[in-house]
């Protein structure tokens, strides 16, 4: 740490040249511009590079104290005891001119707005270039300096009696520090600062004539301790960089201080006299002082770097107290605060020594290699010790101070002592045992020492021509290179004490601590060469600098104070190696690191060399897996078996893509045929068919070139051309490959009509190639040729052609079921489901076809599509009805149980749909009468036995409640709301059902039923309850429902006599009476008012003649069920029946319901089968 005067000027008074003029402030042009003085009262403005004189300006009629230049450069102000302000340009003008009722004492620019601050021994003001009139504020005491923050938005006032005033931009006080009564003669906010822990943003700096130095951040609080100075500061100024700051005053000298008040020293010699204004360059690398004596002093500053190197950590001072260590090759750093002066840093292995003004410490790294660095003390030796350079080893601190050598322990006890014949200009810890390492020594006269820390005689080594300026020892210590001041630079092996090379310009050398036979130097001239064993260097790369280390690839120089990583170019020895056929030596020089393509280089020169180990590593290096598995299988044929060298070299060239060469060295080799197939993969026939001419004469060559052949012209799209050599050459089969592969159907069929018949498999194989392309027509005449009708139908399937398919099926009888089978899957695979089922029963699955209506049915249910539901338990009904109409042999009681339960469900379904469209929908067409019969028909029908999947006995009881309410029938309504009771109610219903509940037991008319609403027998006239099931409790006859209203129809079933046949029963009934015939059985009871059982069941020739036949009602269903036949009691009430799903219906609503569906609502026969 230096300050070297650039230039110095005494000033004296214009009207007295014998007078001195004191120098009370200074400042510079924020870009270092200019140099502005106030001298006496004038303004003086210097070139600060050379310090000529550019102007000196007038204006103030009394002694100038302060200065201050605006940051963005474009005005200064200067103040007076004259008590005037004046603002000058940048081009030396005056532009402005105010002033206070007392001496002006201080100026600051506001760094943001450049608002001007003013300070009077009174008052203080603010003017800005804006502003028309300068506002000005009374203060309490004298005001000596002042001091704005970074961000503008605050100012700090140091006053004579010892108080620190902090105001806003618009003069209000916000903090008030009280210090005391001594006065405060300096204090400045620190700028930003580059360090990565700067701690508080805001920290003001204050000195005061208690000779302390404090600091304080902008809220008052106090940072750290007061420092003690020892005399009155006049002034106190940070450098820019915002790390450490400069003080003076009274003392006469300039003593340099860390943004902590860490004491650093002084800078330059003592002045004369007072120092008033020290103000340092905006770049930090110089410093402007002004005394009381007229002396005015511009000072270059110096820093010296300390630093110490081990392998590839590095560690050097910054910021004067601090130690960075940084890990050269991953770029890791860790900060180590000394809070005091750096004089000396030294590193080994895992110890750091740093040497400060009054003890030295000394850090372990407690870190492993892979984890972060971490250093902690381990000794701390507080003695004050004056040396050169500065050495430590694992146990020993080793001191040298011009031609002694101390070696000491971690207590700073002196263990040894050397007296060496010159000055000591190197040291340099070569290792060993902890306590017994080695150094080398390198003195002013030239000769090199080595000296173990635990032997008091030293060993000289070499002497070289001057002084030595740097050495360094290899990884293995056997060879030492030393260069001197005159620029040589020796090598020598100190195993057999022989000079291995030398060169000159050489500045700097280091070994790689990675490869023992490196080493690069540095030139004089700039450049870094590379060195390996004992092949020349190539040409030097580009550097400026000295190398101070080298690490594997990475050499580490440094340049000024500067580290920085230098990449070595290493191609250029790894070729030197290559060209002298030294394939390990150049190995080992790669993996310090090269490129890949160096790498591949490698290994291919390595590979023609036949050295498989060395190609065999490098291919690893860049991870060539087709290589590395050539490699092992040449490796292999070489362990088992007779191979010429010329044969593997073949092999090399043919992997390598270099056919001409090893074709000529298979031919050397014998081996002719390799050099056949090698070109016949290559694509190259016609130098395949030399290599055949020229071998011995074999078909089963010649068939093989042709065929490979044909697949090279196959990829290169010449299609025919290979089909063409393919069928040449009785490929057949691969040939109608390649056709097929194109699309060509008309070249497919011409192979087929001109290949026997009794080549099946290749004409199945073009039909099936055929019909891939959707050649159908021309596939079918394949398949003709080969007699196969049965694929002819399976190609019109195929093309979803049905109406084709079965016209030639009907032919073929034995394949109509299969398509018919293949027919009803395309059919549920295209959602035509009814027709799928049909499908299915015309191929002979019934079982298939119950299946798929089962689905669809439940499907339908899950969905609640029970009106679907309904529909497709009434198709598995009558599939079922059809089964056992086509066998009646096979037909059980079971079956027409099973198909009465079926009935029966499909008509559950159907009913519950008016239920639930009811309950989901907000309207409903349907009538309470019908939803009264439709949901009392359902809780019959389903009775005692569980409900249908789907089927909420609570909807149905919940729909049959609500009506019977409405209709009056109070005992029905309280009788199913104990039944809701007992069921489950959907969410956010259960309390209207506990109303209807309490309702329906409060009934104002009673609990009874309407007897229009009971369900009257028409053949008993009886009157049956509700819910006693879907049959007349009297006499026992099933009712007989419209399936729209779900009304009791006036129908009463009778019998014909057993020897009467059906034709014969269907004859009489449909014939019209004749006169004097028996009367109409029914119409006779009726008028006689007879009770219900004498309505005859059983009717013989005579009484079946006698009914009218408008009053017959027949359901004619299938065996083995049969026809029923039916009386329709009330002939005024006209009936229709179904023919197909054989259900009655109203004829109005059945009418009805067919022009709104189009068909009937139960079985959907659409009305144009009717």
């Amino acid at each position: 740490m230096r300050a070297i005067p650039k230039w110095v000027e005494k000033i004296h008074e214009q009207s007295d040249k014998s007078e001195l003029a004191s120098i009370h402030a200074t400042c510079f042009h924020p870009d270092a511009l200019q140099l502005i003085v106030g001298a006496g009262d004038k303004v003086l403005v210097y070139d600060a590079s050379d310090g000529n004189l550019i102007e000196t300006l007038k204006g103030h009629k009394d002694i100038v104290y302060c200065l201050a230049y605006s940051r963005d450069g474009k005005r200064f102000a200067s103040g007076s005891a004259d008590k005037t302000v004046i603002i000058w340009t940048q081009k030396l003008e005056g532009v402005l001119k105010y002033s206070h009722n007392d001496g002006i004492q201080c100026l600051a620019f506001n760094p943001v707005s450049h608002q001007l601050t003013s300070c009077a021994i009174g008052d203080f003001a603010f003017w800005a270039s804006e502003q028309k009139n300068v506002q000005k504020f009374k203060i309490s005491a004298r005001i000596n300096c002042c001091s704005w923050t970074l961000d503008g938005q605050y100012i700090a006032l140091g006053l004579a009696n010892g108080t620190i005033s902090i105001r806003n931009k618009l003069g209000d006080e916000k903090i008030k520090i009280d210090r005391g009564k001594a006065p405060i003669f300096g204090l400045q906010w620190a700028p930003k600062t580059t360090s990565p822990n700067p701690g508080p943003v805001d920290i003001l700096a204050v000195a005061d004539w208690n000779q302390t130095l404090s600091f304080y951040t902008i809220s008052g609080q106090i940072i750290g301790k007061e420092r003690t100075l020892g005399f009155d500061p006049l002034c106190l100024s940070f450098f820019s960089d915002g790390e450490s700051l400069v003080v003076s005053g009274c003392n006469k000298q300039l003593q340099l201080f860390t943004r902590e008040g860490i004491r650093l020293g002084t800078l330059g010699e003592p002045h004369d006299s007072w120092i008033w204004t020290a103000s340092p360059h905006p770049h930090g690398t110089a410093i402007a002082v002004g005394c009381q004596d007229g002396s005015l002093a511009y000072y270059n500053l110096a820093f010296s770097t300390v630093h110490a190197l081990y392998r590839e950590r590095y560690a050097y001072r910054e910021n004067m107290c601090d130690v960075i260590i940084q890990h050269l090759v991953s770029g890791q750093k860790v900060r180590i605060k000394c809070r005091d002066l750096v004089h000396k840093i030294a590193i080994y292995r895992h110890r750091l020594a740093v040497q400060l003004p009054e003890r030295v410490v000394l850090y372990e790294l407690s870190s492993a290699d892979n984890q972060p660095m971490h250093y902690k003390v381990k000794e701390k030796i507080s003695k004050k010790f004056n040396c050169s350079l500065l050495v430590v080893c694992s146990e020993n601190l080793v001191l040298c101070q011009e031609t002694k050598l101390q070696s000491l322990d971690f207590n700073g006890d002196l263990q040894r002592e050397w007296i060496m014949d010159s000055f000591i200009r190197y040291i340099k810890v070569t290792g060993g045992p902890a306590g017994c390492e080695g150094l080398m020594v390198g003195l002013k006269n030239g000769q090199v020492w080595r000296i173990f820390l635990d032997n008091s005689l030293p060993i000289l080594v070499t002497t070289v021509l001057s002084s030595v300026r740097c050495l360094d020892l290899n990884s293995t210590r056997t060879k030492l290179a030393v260069v001197d001041d005159a620029g040589r630079m020796i090598v020598r092996d100190l195993t057999t004490d022989s000079l291995l090379y030398q060169d000159a310009g050489v500045n700097s050398v280091a070994w790689n601590t990675s490869l023992e036979s490196m080493l690069c130097y540095s030139h004089t001239n700039g450049g870094l060469s590379i060195r390996v064993g004992s092949l020349p260097p190539k040409n030097p790369q580009s550097m400026i600098g000295v190398v101070v280390g080298l690490c594997g690839a990475t050499a580490f120089c440094l340049r000024g104070n500067v580290m920085s990583n230098v990449p070595l170019a290493l191609s250029a020895t790894l070729w030197q190696f290559v060209e002298a056929n030294l394939y390990e030596e150049a190995y080992e020089v790669a993996c310090l690191g090269v490129t890949n393509n160096d790498w591949d280089g490698l290994a291919h020169a390595a590979l023609d060399a036949l050295n498989f180990k060395v190609a065999q590593d490098a291919f690893v290096k860049t991870r060539n897996l087709p290589w590395l598995e050539f490699i092992n299988e040449m490796k292999g044929r070489q362990k088992h078996g007779d191979v010429s060298k010329e044969f593997l070299q073949a092999e090399i060239l043919a992997f390598a893509g270099k056919f001409k060469e090893a074709a000529r060295l298979y031919q050397k080799s014998g081996q002719s045929n390799k050099a056949l197939n090698m070109y016949s993969d290559l694509k190259m026939f016609d130098l395949a068919q030399e290599f055949v001419k020229e071998g011995e004469e074999n078909s089963e060559d010649r068939k093989e070139l042709v065929r490979r052949r044909a697949e090279w012209a196959c990829s290169v799209h010449e299609p025919r051309a290979a089909a063409e050599l393919l069928m040449a050459a009785g490929e057949t089969q691969r040939a109608i490959e390649i056709v097929s592969e194109q699309g060509w159907t008309d070249l497919l069929l011409d192979i087929g009509r001109k290949l026997n018949v009794n080549d099946k498999a290749s004409l199945e194989l073009i039909a099936e190639h055929l019909k891939r392309l959707k050649a159908l027509p021309l596939a079918a005449e394949i398949y003709r040729k080969l007699g196969e009708e049965s694929q002819v139908v399976q190609l019109h399937i195929e093309a979803r052609d049905w109406q084709e398919a079965f016209r030639l099926a009907e032919k073929l009888p034995q394949i109509l079921p299969s398509v018919h089978l293949q027919h009803a899957r395309w059919l549920a695979d295209s959602d035509q489901f009814i027709e799928a089922h049909e499908a299915f029963v015309l191929a002979g699955k019934p079982k298939e076809a119950h299946i798929l209506l089962r689905n669809l049915a439940d499907c339908a249910v899950s969905e609640e599509r029970f009106s679907d539901a309904g529909y497709f338990t009434w198709l598995r009904a009558k599939q079922l009805l059809k089964m056992m109409e086509m066998n009646p042999n096979e037909t059980l009681p079971q079956h027409i149980k099973e198909f009465k339960l079926l009935l029966q469900l499909a008509s559950i379904y159907y009913a519950y749909t008016t239920i639930h469209s009811y309950l989901r929908e907000p309207f409903t067409s349907s009538p309470p009468l019908t939803l009264f019969n439709t949901s009392r028909f359902i809780a019959n029908q389903i009775s005692n036995s569980s409900p249908p999947k789907g089927i909420s006995m609570f909807a149905v009881y919940y729909t049959l409640s609500k009506q019977a309410k409405v209709l009056g029938a109070n005992k029905l309504h309280l009788q199913i709301n104990n039944k809701l009771q007992t069921l489950k109610a959907p969410s956010g219903i259960q309390e209207q059902v506990d109303i209807n509940i309490m309702n329906s037991r409060a009934a104002v008319g009673g609990f009874s039923d309407p007897e229009e609403l009971l369900p009257m027998c028409y053949k008993c006239s009886n009157f049956s309850m509700h819910l006693s099931g879907n049959q007349c409790q009297n006499c026992q006859q099933e009712f007989i429902f419209s399936f729209v209203s779900f009304e009791i129809l006036p129908l009463s079933e009778f019998h014909p006599e057993s020897d009467i046949s059906q034709e014969e029963t269907e004859r009489l009934l449909m014939a019209p009476p004749r006169p004097n015939e028996a009367v109409d059985p029914f119409t006779e009871t009726i008028i006689q008012d007879e009770i219900s059982d004498l309505l005859p069941l059983t009717l013989n020739r005579e009484l079946l003649r006698a009914i009218d036949p408008r009053n017959v009602i027949m359901m004619k269903w299938p065996e083995p069920i049969g026809t029923k036949y039916y009386r329709n009691l009330l002939p005024e009430l006209q009936i229709t029946i179904c023919q197909e799903c054989i259900q009655a219906f109203h004829s109005e609503d059945f009418e009805i319901q067919v022009l709104q569906k189009g068909c009937c609502p139960f079985c959907r026969t659409t009305s144009g089968a009717f």
